[in-house]
């Protein structure tokens, strides 16, 4: 049977509920590489200073994902993506999961390795974890990886693998190694530079797979979050950028597009090419406080803006049957799970309810995204942690006069959130950092632009005005009211937000190493 006969019927056994019985042989190797922090504007292949060429060819010889969402923060992208449901579902629609906070992703949620493992696959993660870590059960072995080599907190040091974080309730700041290998705290890596680090376990991880077993190969790459840190070499060619931040950020850049580049050539050399679904997503907008860019789209990281979700995105591999293009579909990182398991064969039964959908056909064949509506998030909890300059004259009008929310069509337009229906995107509260960063080198003495006042709610057409530049509200308010009450319908399935506070417990100790204490 050709492949691209046995993953249509894959595809039918999944639509009757039957499980796949191929041979390892023939399931599709799946690689997904997720970069950190990584902006709109920073890859070659949207204009950038920055030179990405192993991005570049591996996204023309696929196909780029032009309309892909991803969610505005690391703990809630790569929670969508292992348990294909939205952040409302699972509680984790607040911030991050901090060191110290006692909750990790919940454990009666199957995630995306658990169900690839139930398919056959060997199943490794190398990277950023930061789905929680309090007790042994949350982490990445327990949660269906055969193997693991990273980091569970949501940053650290690129060279010493140490990460600091205030123990607010000891009154104390603590520094300790958070580096891992499977479950044990691993002390021999100091000096070895993250991205060149991580990629060179996953390229051993693809040189020693026996070819007969179906691969997925999980590297979420500490690039390009900060601390702003690399070797020179990287920096070398990037002279000519003069904001320092900016060109020490382009380095950080161009070891991760080398580290992908690595990746790839294994899995050439180790002869699984031919049988590879490879993708690339970041897991959030830019950090522009720290030299990333999402130019010209508005906001940034920790922003419902789509310089904080639109992501970087998309699928390469010969087993891509229209490669070569750009998709304009719309898809989410929720999206991941059942495209993934979908092409693996495996089985959904064990999840729970998905609010991600099999988009493979939009990807490999252009058809229709059977995604219409995407629910960015509802966060009744929302502070901006790094708020524009002069951001704080918008708060007010986002609240009634007796403080307790504004409602329209049944829901509290007070309250953060988003939705995006067809080209449509509604969003509510105050969304976060709004304005409009200068394009790299450009202006570069120039203040970030802002727009007139916000208001409590907003409406954009984001397929003709993607920078969200002309608000139309006013001019379509059956729309509105039809969005609110998607929001209102959304908001009566969500389960109270899990933030808890941080258990002193966390403690590593002087000499000892993030990790579980409960």
């Amino acid at each position: 049977m050709m492949m691209a006969d046995w993953l249509r019927f894959s595809a039918l056994l999944l639509t009757l509920g039957l499980p796949a019985a191929a041979s390892g042989s023939e399931r599709p190797h799946i690689v997904f590489i997720l970069a950190d922090d990584l902006g709109w504007y920073d890859v070659g292949y949207h204009g950038s200073e920055i030179k990405t060429p192993n991005l570049d060819k591996l996204s023309a010889a696929g196909v780029r994902l032009e309309n892909y969402y991803v969610q505005p923060l690391c703990t809630p992208s790569r929670n969508q993506l292992m348990t294909g449901r939205y952040q409302i579902h699972t509680g984790m629609q607040h911030q991050i999961i901090w060191p110290c906070q006692p909750y990790c992703v919940p454990l009666d949620e199957t995630l995306l390795p658990q169900l690839l493992s139930e398919a056959g696959y060997a199943t490794h993660m190398v990277g950023k974890w930061h789905l929680g870590m309090y007790k042994k059960d949350c982490l990445p072995t327990r949660r269906g990886f055969h193997s693991y080599f990273g980091y569970l907190t949501g940053s650290e040091d690129y060279y010493t693998h140490v990460h600091c974080n205030n123990i607010t309730s000891l009154n104390l700041s603590r520094c300790a190694l958070d580096l891992r290998e499977e479950e044990a705290a691993a002390a021999g890596y100091r000096g070895h530079y993250s991205t060149e680090l991580f990629g060179q376990r996953a390229v051993r991880i693809v040189a020693e797979h026996d070819p007969k077993k179906p691969l997925f190969l999980y590297v979420a790459l500490q690039a390009v979050h900060a601390p702003l840190q690399v070797p020179e070499r990287y920096v070398e060619p990037y002279a000519f950028i003069r904001d320092p931040q900016r060109r020490m950020y382009a380095g950080m850049v161009a070891a991760m597009d080398e580290a992908v580049g690595n990746i790839s050539s294994a899995l050439r050399q180790a002869g699984l090419w031919g049988n590879t679904v490879l993708v690339f997503s970041t897991d959030n907008g830019g950090q522009t406080l720290f030299g990333g860019s999402n130019w010209p789209l508005r906001g940034r990281k920790w922003s419902l803006w789509e310089g904080g979700v639109r992501g970087v995105g998309f699928v390469s591999g010969p087993l891509v049957e229209r490669p070569g293009g750009a998709s304009r579909e719309l898809i989410h990182v929720s999206d991941w799970l059942p495209t993934l398991v979908g092409l693996a064969g495996g089985s959904l039964n064990a999840t729970k309810p998905l609010d991600g959908f099999d988009v493979w056909n939009a990807i490999s064949k252009g058809f229709a995204s059977p995604r219409l509506e995407l629910l960015h998030n509802i966060d009744p909890m929302y502070v901006d942690v790094a708020p524009c300059p002069g951001s704080e004259r918008l708060r007010a009008s986002d609240q009634s006069a007796d403080g307790k929310g504004a409602f329209r069509s049944g829901f509290n337009v007070s309250i953060h959130a988003a939705i995006r229906s067809s080209k449509w995107k509604l969003l509510t509260g105050y969304p976060g950092c709004d304005v409009w960063f200068p394009r790299p080198g450009h202006n570069i003495s120039s203040s970030p632009r802002r727009s007139s006042p916000l208001k409590p709610v907003m409406l954009f057409d984001v397929d003709i005005d993607p920078e969200e530049r002309n608000e139309v509200s006013a001019g379509y308010p059956a729309v509105v009211d039809r969005l609110l009450g998607r929001l209102r319908h959304h908001q009566q399935s969500a389960l109270p937000v899990r933030f808890p506070d941080e258990d002193p417990r966390c403690d590593p100790g002087p000499a000892g190493a993030w990790g579980p204490w409960a």
